[in-house]
């Protein structure tokens, strides 16, 4: 315990004589040299003191002068071998998973299914379901507000899916049931997976 304070020491004390050096150094400079010094970097193109710094660092990604006299045909080969390698040049947002703003998104929409603002809790039982894709409770919820909303193919989908991850869990009896209804016959044992 006291070897890590005196290493902390340390290194906050060599850091402070660093910047105090530093500092003197630049106190030490005189004012042609310190315009010297402005003018330069103006002139590499760093940014001046109006202006953000994060311009002087911009990368340029444009092609080459002559690029496309040099390489004539690049374009049909890259979008040849997107195809070979079945790329999706889309953009598609990324939701990080995060079961604590599932879980919050399903208490929200809890409260709007006791409301029968079904169309309301949807929403927010799919975007539990886009924070934690295979939640079983954010799934039979869906399922419940689809079949409310007059949607049985989307509700079909979501009980299924409810009894993918829980065969035996507490609703499984409920949308065994459910989906006997909608399907028009006998409760069905849950899908067996692959």
């Amino acid at each position: 315990m006291l070897m890590s304070r005196l290493l902390i020491f340390s290194v906050v004390l060599s850091l402070g004589v660093a910047v105090g050096a530093h500092a003197q150094k630049s106190d030490d400079q005189s004012p042609s040299q310190t315009s010297a010094a402005s003018q330069a970097s103006s002139a590499s193109g760093e940014a001046s003191s109006g202006e953000s710094s994060s311009k002087s660092t911009q990368v340029d990604l444009s092609p080459p002068p002559d690029d496309a006299k040099d390489h004539p045909d690049s374009a049909g080969a890259v979008n040849e071998a997107e195809e070979e390698s079945g790329a999706n040049t889309s953009v598609e947002e990324v939701h990080p998973w995060n079961p604590h703003k599932a879980m919050k998104d399903i208490e929200v929409g809890d409260f709007y299914f006791r409301q029968k603002n079904y169309k309301a809790a949807l929403s927010r039982y799919q975007e539990a379901l886009l924070y934690k894709p295979n939640d079983a409770v954010a799934n039979f919820r869906s399922a419940q507000c689809f079949e409310e909303l007059n949607s049985p193919q989307d509700a079909v989908e979501h009980y299924q899916a409810y009894l993918k991850v829980m065969p035996h869990g507490p609703f499984s009896r409920d949308a065994e049931k459910a989906l006997a209804k909608l399907q028009g016959g006998p409760a069905s044992a849950p899908p067996k997976s692959q």
